[in-house]
C-alpha cells in the first residue's frame, strides 16, 4: 500500500503559517493569495481530523497539537531542503576502478575526449581489480581478460599482439640488430601470461636458453622499467602504442604473439543501462574500434 500523505501544498502552506503566525506573511512567502493559504490549512485540517490554529478575529494562534506537528514539520522540510541543495550542487562522479597500465597508458591519455571527464574518479589496483561491487567503491571495473562472474554484465574491450619494446638509449648502447641479441640482454618476465617462449618461438629461436630476469606481478611495472633503461620487456600493442609515439620506447622486430583478449568492462547487471554507465561502456568500445583492437568474435559479430 502506498503511503497516506497529506497534500504537499497544504503543509506547506501551514508550516509557513505557523513560523509566522501570520496567513498574509505565508502568503507572501509562498506566493500566493492569502485566501488561497486558508483554504490549504482547512483542506489540511480537515485531512488530520484536527484544528491546528485557534482563530480570535484576524488573530491565529496554533494549538498544542498544532505546535507539535509544525516543528515537526519544519525539521523535515529543512532537510528535504538540505538533500536537494546536495544533490543539486555535487557532480555526478563515475567511479571507476582499473589496472595501472590500463589507466596510465590507455585511459587518461584519452579521457579529455569523454564528454564528463571532470566527474571521472578513477582508481587504480596493484592487483586484479575486485570484482565485488559491494566493497570496492566502483560504478565501472575494466578488469584483466574477460572472467564472467554472477550478476555482472562483462563485455571484453580489446585484443592485442605483443612484441619486444625497448628504450632508445638501452638500443644504441646494446647495438640491437637482431632477435638473438636479446638473449643476452635482461629480459623483464610477467607474473600473468608470460609470452616470451611464444615470441622466441614465432622469431624462429624455437627452445633458446631464455636469460634470467625479475618477474613483475603486471605488464606496466615491466614496462615502466623498460622506460629506465633497465632491459627489455614484451609489451601488449593495444595499450603501449601512445608510449611508442613519445619516443619513451621503441618497438622491437617485425615479430609478434598471436592476439589475446586483455581487458573488459565490468558492472553490475541490474546498473548497465544507468546513462552515465552505459555511456562510459559505449565510449570505451568507440576508443577501442578506432585502435582497431576490438576482440576478433566481437568484430565478426558486428559483420
Amino acid at each position: 500500500m502506498g503511503r497516506r500523505l497529506p497534500p504537499f501544498a497544504a503543509v506547506r502552506a501551514f508550516e509557513a503559517t505557523a513560523r509566522h503566525l501570520s496567513v498574509k506573511s505565508a502568503a507572501e512567502e509562498l506566493c500566493l493569495t492569502p485566501s488561497a493559504i486558508s483554504h490549504q490549512i482547512k483542506a489540511l485540517e480537515a485531512f488530520l481530523d484536527t484544528r491546528l490554529f485557534e482563530r480570535s478575529g484576524n488573530r491565529i494562534a496554533l494549538t498544542l497539537t498544532g505546535e507539535t506537528y509544525a516543528g515537526k514539520l519544519t525539521y523535515l522540510l529543512d532537510a528535504i531542503l538540505g538533500e536537494t541543495e546536495a544533490v543539486r550542487e555535487a557532480p555526478q562522479v563515475l567511479r571507476v576502478l582499473s589496472t595501472p597500465g590500463f589507466a596510465a597508458r590507455w585511459l587518461v591519455p584519452r579521457l579529455p575526449r569523454l564528454g564528463f571527464a571532470r566527474d571521472i574518479r578513477l582508481r587504480v589496483s596493484n592487483g586484479a581489480p575486485s570484482l565485488d561491487f559491494a566493497s570496492n567503491d566502483a560504478d565501472v571495473v575494466i578488469q584483466w581478460s574477460d572472467r564472467r562472474s554472477p550478476g555482472l554484465r562483462v563485455e571484453p574491450l580489446m585484443a592485442s599482439t605483443r612484441y619486444p619494446v625497448i628504450s632508445p638509449r638501452l638500443c644504441r648502447q646494446e647495438n640491437v640488430r637482431r632477435p638473438e641479441d636479446l638473449l643476452r640482454l635482461t629480459l623483464f618476465y610477467d607474473e600473468t601470461d608470460d609470452a616470451w617462449p611464444e615470441w622466441f618461438a614465432e622469431a624462429g629461436l624455437d627452445g633458446a636458453r631464455l636469460p634470467p630476469g625479475p618477474t613483475y606481478p603486471n605488464c606496466e611495472l615491466s614496462t615502466t622499467m623498460v622506460e629506465q633503461h633497465q632491459g627489455v620487456s614484451l609489451a601488449y600493442d593495444a595499450v603501449v602504442r601512445g608510449t611508442l609515439a613519445s619516443g619513451r620506447l621503441m618497438r622491437l622486430f617485425d615479430v609478434t604473439t598471436q592476439p589475446m583478449s586483455i581487458y573488459a568492462i565490468a558492472c553490475l547487471e541490474g546498473r548497465a543501462g544507468e546513462p552515465r554507465i552505459a555511456t562510459f561502456r559505449r565510449w570505451l568500445h568507440t576508443e577501442a574500434e578506432a585502435d582497431g583492437v576490438v576482440p576478433e568474435d566481437l568484430q565478426q559479430a558486428a559483420e
